[in-house]
C-alpha cells in the first residue's frame, strides 16, 4: 500500500483520542522506558498511545526501546519518530553557527550539515531541530550564537545549503534526517536584546529581512519548522494564524510540519491570550501541529472537540466540529510527515542496529576546516603566520581550555574530544608552548551570579589577579612571540544569555593592555559566542583572529591558520561594533535626513562620548596573507529594460606569494524610492580560490527584481514594487570598501 495510502486509511479508522496523541510531542528525559518494569510519565503515555514523537533520545538502543513500546501501545500500530536539537553538529561539534556563517562557504555548510545528518541518523534519529536562520542585528541577544547572522540574503543561502545538507534527496534516505526551519519568525529581533522578549516592526521589514531565510528554506524543501517564542506585532507566534496559516502555507507554499517550542502552547497563557483552552484552540487554528512537552493538546482537545469553544473574552468562538476538523488538520500532517520518514512501511526505518555510524576520523578532518575556514582574520601588521621554530607565550583563559570551545547548545559533544590550543600549537609545531593563564574568563561578580542562577562550569583562578597577570607578563617576556587567548566562555552565549554589555570582560582586557606593553609581537584570538566589542584590542594588537566557539577541532584550526597551514579566508556575517551599547547594529541601516552638510553640520547621527573614526569592522570584512587587487567594474549596460539583466564584471587578482580565497561581494542601494531603503543590500556574493599570481574574472549577474520591495500597511496588503531610475551597485570585498557603478532601469 501507497504510504499516502497509508495516512488515509489511518485518518479514516482513528478515535479522535488517537488523532489528539499523535499531536503530543514529549521529551526522552522523562524516562528512556526501555523496560516493562518502568512506569514514567513517558512510558504510561507510550503504552496509551498518546505520544506522536520523542525527542532527546540519546542512543539507538533507548529509540528502538521507545518504538517497541509505541507500537505495542498503539491500537492501530503507528510508529514515533525522533528527534532531537542538532545545532552545529552532533557528537562531532562543528564551530557554532555564527562562525559557519563567517565562512560564507556554501559547500562547507551543506558538507557539516550532511555528516551531523549522518552521525544523528545513526543514533536513530529521524529529524534535528537545525538549522536556526534568524536574523539577528544585536549582539546583546544570545542566541546570535546559534544564527546565521545579519544579513537575509546570506541567511536564506546558508538556509538553503543546511536543508540540502541534512534532507539530501529524501529524508527517507539512509543518513538523512528531516530538517526542522526555526524559529518562526523574528526571533532574533527582539526588543532590547532580551531572549524571548516581543518584536515590535514594520512589516516592510519582517518581510524584507526576517521571512527570506524561511522563504528559502521552504524552497529547498525543508520538511519542518517550529514556532518561535516571541509575539511580533502584538500576536505571540504559536497563535500566529496569519503568518503560519497565511504567510507559511499560503503564500510560501509549505506543505511540512509544524512543532511548537518547549512549554510554547502553555506559554500562551502568560502572554495573556487566554487559559488553557483558549491557548490550545488558538495554537491548533495557527497551524501548530505538535506540542512539544506541554501536554495542552492532550488536556483541552478532547473537551473541546466535544463541547467547542465560546471565549468572547479572548475574541474566538469555535464550534465542536470546527475543532475536530482542526485536530484531523493537524493529525493528518503528523502522518504525512511520518510517512515521508519512511515509518508508515517501516516503524524501524533507521533503527536497524547494523547501520555503521560515519567516520568519527573524518568529521574531526571536516571540524578542523570548518574551524578554519569560520575564523575571521581582522589585523596583520606583518606578524601571521608565525615561524614554526619561534619561542610563543600562549597567554590567557582559553590557552588550554576544552569545554569552552564546545559553544553553546552542543547537547551531544564531549569536552574530552576538544584538543586544546597549546596541545594543537605543539602538535603542529613541535614545540610545546609556555601556558600562563592570565585572567579570569569573566570578572568576578559575573561568575558569582552566574553560578547561582545556572551553575556554570566556568571556573575561577584560585589566585589573584595581580598574581596571575604578573606570571602572564613574565612568560610574555620570555618568548619571541605571545598570543592572548581571550574571549566568553560558553555559557556567556545561547539561550537565556542575553547581556548589557557584550565586550571582552575587563580583567582580559587589562591583561591584553599588560601584555602590549612588553612590546613583543602581540596575537590576540578570540573566542566567542556573540560579537563582542573589541575597544582598545584592535589597536593593541599586532594581528587579530576572531575564531568564536570553533568546536571540538577549533583550537586545531587555529594553530592552522596561525601558522600557515592553512590560509585565512573568513568574513564577519555580523558587524563588530565599536562601543558594547552599539546596539542594534548592522551595514544595512537605513539613512536619515541628517548629517546635514551646510552650516548646521553640528547635528549628527552619532554619539557624543563616541568619537568618529573609532575602529569597527564591517561586515563582509576579513583578511587573508596575500594580496587581492580589484580591477574597475564594467558593466554590459548602464541603461537597460527592466526586463532584461545586467552584466557587472571585474578582474580580480592576488598580487601575494600564496594561495588566497577571496570573498567578491556585490551590494546594491536605490537612492531614490518609495519609502525609506537600506543603505546598502547583500545582492550577490562569488568565492573564488587564487593561486599566487592569477587573476580571475568575476561576473555578476543584476536583474531590476533584485531591488524588489515591500509596500505593507499589513501584511494581508503587503504589495511588492521596483521602480524604473537609477541604483548603485558596489562591488568589493566587503560591505565598506567597494568600488561604485550605476545603472538605470528604463520602463
Amino acid at each position: 500500500m501507497d504510504s499516502y495510502e497509508s495516512v488515509d486509511r489511518l485518518m479514516a479508522e482513528m478515535t479522535l483520542a488517537e488523532k489528539i496523541g499523535q499531536l503530543n510531542l514529549l521529551a526522552a528525559g522523562e524516562g528512556l522506558a526501555t523496560g516493562a518494569a518502568q512506569h514514567t510519565p513517558l512510558s504510561r503515555r507510550l503504552d496509551a498511545g498518546q505520544v506522536g514523537a520523542v525527542f532527546g533520545t540519546k542512543s539507538l538502543s533507548s529509540a528502538r526501546s521507545m518504538q517497541e513500546r509505541a507500537l505495542a501501545g498503539s491500537r492501530l500500530k503507528i510508529p514515533l519518530f525522533f528527534a532531537e536539537d542538532v545545532i552545529h553538529g552532533h557528537r562531532t561539534v562543528f564551530p557554532i553557527n555564527i562562525a559557519l556563517a563567517c565562512s560564507w562557504d556554501l559547500d562547507l555548510i551543506e558538507d557539516t550539515a550532511a555528516f551531523a545528518a549522518s552521525e544523528a541518523a545513526a543514533e536513530g534519529l529521524h529529524q534535528v531541530f537545525a538549522p536556526m536562520i534568524d536574523v539577528s542585528r544585536d549582539a546583546r541577544w544570545g542566541r546570535v550564537a546559534e544564527s546565521p547572522g545579519e544579513d537575509p540574503l546570506l541567511a536564506a543561502r546558508l538556509a538553503a545549503a543546511a536543508v540540502r545538507g541534512f534532507q539530501g534527496k529524501g529524508i527517507a534516505a539512509p543518513g538523512r534526517v528531516a530538517a526542522c526551519l526555526k524559529h518562526f519568525v523574528a526571533y532574533g529581533a527582539p526588543d532590547s536584546g532580551r531572549d524571548y522578549d516581543n518584536v515590535s516592526l514594520a512589516w516592510e521589514d519582517l518581510l524584507s529581512v526576517y521571512l527570506p531565510p524561511f522563504a528559502a528554506g521552504v524552497s529547498g524543501g525543508a520538511a519542518s519548522l517550529m514556532v518561535a517564542f516571541n509575539a511580533v506585532n502584538k500576536v505571540p507566534m504559536h497563535a500566529g494564524e496569519a503568518l503560519v496559516e497565511g504567510w507559511l502555507r499560503g503564500r510560501a507554499g509549505f506543505d511540512g510540519l509544524v512543532v511548537s517550542d518547549y512549554t510554547g502552547i502553555k506559554e500562551l497563557i502568560a502572554h495573556g491570550l487566554g487559559p488553557a483552552p483558549v491557548a490550545a484552540a488558538r495554537a491548533l487554528l495557527a497551524g501548530v501541529d505538535m506540542d512539544m512537552v506541554g501536554e495542552d493538546y492532550l488536556h483541552q482537545l478532547p473537551k473541546l472537540a466535544r463541547d467547542g469553544l465560546d471565549a468572547p473574552d479572548a475574541g474566538l468562538s469555535l464550534s465542536p466540529q470546527q475543532m475536530v476538523d482542526l485536530v484531523d488538520r493537524s493529525c493528518r500532517r503528523v502522518l504525512t510527515f511520518k510517512a515521508r520518514l519512511g515509518l508508515l512501511d517501516n516503524p524501524f526505518r533507521g533503527l536497524e542496529k547494523a547501520r555503521a555510524a560515519p567516520s568519527r576520523t573524518e568529521g574531526r578532518k571536516l571540524a578542523r576546516r570548518a574551524a578554519a575556514r569560520s575564523a575571521v582574520l581582522l589585523k596583520n601588521d606583518d606578524v601571521l603566520p608565525l615561524e614554526r621554530d619561534a619561542k610563543v607565550a600562549l597567554i590567557g583563559p582559553f590557552a588550554a581550555d576544552r569545554a569552552n570551545m564546545l559553544g553553546t547548545w552542543a547537547v551531544s559533544g564531549k569536552a574530552e574530544d576538544v584538543v586544546p590550543l597549546d596541545d594543537a600549537v605543539a602538535a603542529l609545531t613541535g614545540r610545546a608552548p609556555t601556558v600562563a593563564w592570565g585572567a579570569n574568563i569573566v570578572e568576578e561578580a559575573w561568575l558569582e551570579r552566574r553560578l547561582n542562577v545556572h551553575g556554570v562550569t566556568v571556573e575561577r583562578d584560585p589566585r589573584g589577579e595581580a598574581d596571575t597577570l604578573s606570571e602572564a607578563v613574565e612568560a610574555a617576556m620570555a618568548a619571541d612571540v605571545i598570543i592572548a587567548c581571550v574571549g566568553e566562555a560558553k555559557e556567556h552565549a545561547g539561550e537565556s544569555s542575553s547581556v548589557l554589555s557584550p565586550e571582552i570582560p575587563l580583567p582580559q582586557r587589562r591583561l591584553i593592555a599588560a601584555l602590549a606593553k612588553t612590546r613583543k609581537p602581540l596575537v590576540v584570538v578570540v573566542f566567542a559566542g556573540r560579537p563582542l566589542a573589541l575597544g582598545d584590542v584592535a589597536e593593541q594588537a599586532d594581528a587579530l583572529l576572531y575564531a568564536w566557539h570553533g568546536g571540538i577541532a577549533g583550537p586545531e584550526g587555529v594553530a592552522d591558520l596561525l601558522y600557515g597551514a592553512t590560509v585565512p579566508s573568513g568574513r564577519l556575517a555580523v558587524s563588530l561594533p565599536a562601543h558594547p551599547n552599539e546596539m542594534p547594529f548592522s551595514y544595512a541601516s537605513e539613512p536619515t535626513g541628517r548629517p546635514h552638510t551646510g552650516r548646521f553640520e553640528k547635528f549628527r547621527t552619532g554619539w557624543l562620548d563616541m568619537p568618529d573614526g573609532v575602529h569597527r569592522f564591517p561586515f563582509g570584512f576579513g583578511l587573508g596573507y596575500g594580496k587581492v587587487r580589484y580591477g574597475r567594474p564594467s558593466l554590459t549596460a548602464q541603461r537597460s529594460p527592466a526586463d532584461r539583466p545586467v552584466l557587472l564584471r571585474l578582474r580580480v587578482e592576488n598580487a601575494g606569494p600564496g594561495e588566497v580565497v577571496e570573498t567578491v561581494q556585490l551590494y546594491g542601494s536605490d537612492p531614490v524610492a518609495r519609502v525609506t531603503r537600506p543603505g546598502r543590500m547583500l545582492l550577490d556574493f562569488k568565492q573564488v580560490t587564487l593561486s599566487a599570481g592569477e587573476s580571475r574574472e568575476v561576473v555578476f549577474e543584476i536583474t531590476a527584481d533584485q531591488f524588489r520591495y515591500p509596500i505593507a500597511p499589513s501584511l494581508d496588503a503587503a504589495e511588492w514594487v521596483r521602480d524604473p531610475g537609477l541604483v548603485r551597485l558596489h562591488v568589493g570585498p566587503n560591505s565598506r570598501d567597494t568600488q561604485t557603478v550605476e545603472v538605470t532601469w528604463k520602463t
